[in-house]
């Protein structure tokens, strides 16, 4: 028996922020980051909110991959406001340390009242980059900085009750973040479409999303203020995120997390780095995994008359993608040097098979397997 579900509601298209209108009479926290404040893009809600009327609080201590104790903060933060409403606006880690703070702020409440329901707040997202897709989806990424690792935290306690994609604030993202983002919902494609989970409703969205990244990415990494190309990739980089968090994920996810802990490679980057080689893992032996990356390449217009050609039109494809927009194609030249990687290949590739996305992928891994992929993708 297979599960579909979706309880965000998407408001989308320019001038999408106009949605805040509505909201009246609810105490807000606005979750975000220095940058969001700097660019005066928190401006855009607060306006709002004071011409209706809303009480605001802002927390805007988020630093890229959110750590635990900025999770403390934000939580400490928002246990003395007491909201009735929460606003997270900025890229993934803005949402992620957002839906951490609120997770764990109604189970501490939770563990000190005992099974008396918590009230959540009326969660709002507000992505302003087109990647992780982490406005409708159950997962949080937080990173323990003591232990050097990456722990992604799943409950459908934290999905938002709604998510404002207005393109106008992804406009100023420089064209790198643009390439590393987009081709983050390209793995998030990629992924759902062969997870074990998937099913015909997450396909229908991997194709669409698939075919929009493929589309509109290198139009906007060449010409940011190309607002239609904005507006389609942020509603590729949310169809995505639907597809991920019915279907799952898999070892790109997983590995791309344990890299990133390791050497600080952005996110979008290390799955970028990693796609091709598991697109090639995930192929090998495992004729439905090969049967449905040729789909995606026929879908596409690719070379497809084999399910073999199918595979190496895609992943032709991604490469030439990847050019195009300067992505690395080994870890080597995303600047790790040999001897540190070397040094943590195998502490990275337990981590990896540890990693809760691994449970997913299409074909069942051991660290051998992951050694031998991290090892491929260092010098191609």
């Amino acid at each position: 028996m297979n599960r579909f579900k979706e309880k965000t509601e998407i408001i989308h298209g320019i001038d999408a922020i106009k949605y805040l209108e509505t909201l009246k009479g609810k105490r807000a926290c606005i979750v975000t980051d220095t940058t969001m404040v700097k660019l005066k893009m928190v401006d855009k809600v607060t306006e709002v909110f004071s011409n209706n009327d809303v009480e605001y609080e802002v927390f805007s201590e988020v630093e890229p991959d959110p750590s635990f104790e900025i999770v403390h903060k934000g939580l400490k933060h928002i246990m003395k406001n007491k909201p009735k409403l929460l606003i997270a606006i900025g890229g993934g880690s803005a949402i992620d340390a957002a839906k951490a703070i609120m997770y764990f702020c109604i189970k501490m409440k939770e563990n000190l009242i005992g099974t008396e329901e918590i009230p959540k707040p009326f969660f709002v997202a507000i992505p302003t980059t087109s990647g992780t897709g982490s406005e409708v989806t159950s997962y949080s990424v937080i990173t323990d900085k003591e232990k050097q690792t990456k722990i992604p935290i799943v409950d459908d306690l934290m999905v938002p009750d709604v998510a404002i994609l207005d393109p106008n604030f992804t406009k100023t993202i420089p064209p790198a973040i643009t390439a590393d983002t987009g081709l983050d919902v390209l793995t998030h494609c990629l992924e759902a479409y062969v997870a074990k989970n998937a099913s015909d409703f997450t396909d229908a969205l991997v194709e669409k999303a698939v075919t929009l990244v493929f589309q509109y990415l290198i139009k906007a990494y060449e010409n940011g203020s190309d607002i239609e190309a904005r507006e389609k990739l942020h509603n590729a980089s949310c169809m995505a995120g639907i597809a991920f968090n019915n279907a799952g994920l898999g070892i790109n996810h997983s590995m791309a997390h344990s890299l990133g802990s390791y050497f600080k490679i952005p996110h979008g980057r290390s799955n970028a780095i990693l796609m091709t080689y598991i697109i090639a893992f995930n192929s090998s032996g495992d004729n439905k995994a090969k049967g449905k990356y040729a789909q995606l390449a026929k879908h596409m217009g690719l070379p497809s008359e084999t399910d073999e050609q199918g595979v190496l039109s895609l992943i032709e494809a991604i490469k030439i993608m990847k050019q195009a927009m300067n992505i690395p194609a080994t870890i080597e030249a995303a600047g790790v040097d040999s001897e540190s990687f070397k040094r943590d290949l195998e502490a990275m590739s337990k981590m990896a098979l540890k990693d809760i996305c691994t449970a997913g992928n299409p074909k069942e891994v051991s660290k051998e397997d992951l050694i031998n992929i991290y090892l491929q993708a260092y010098e191609g």
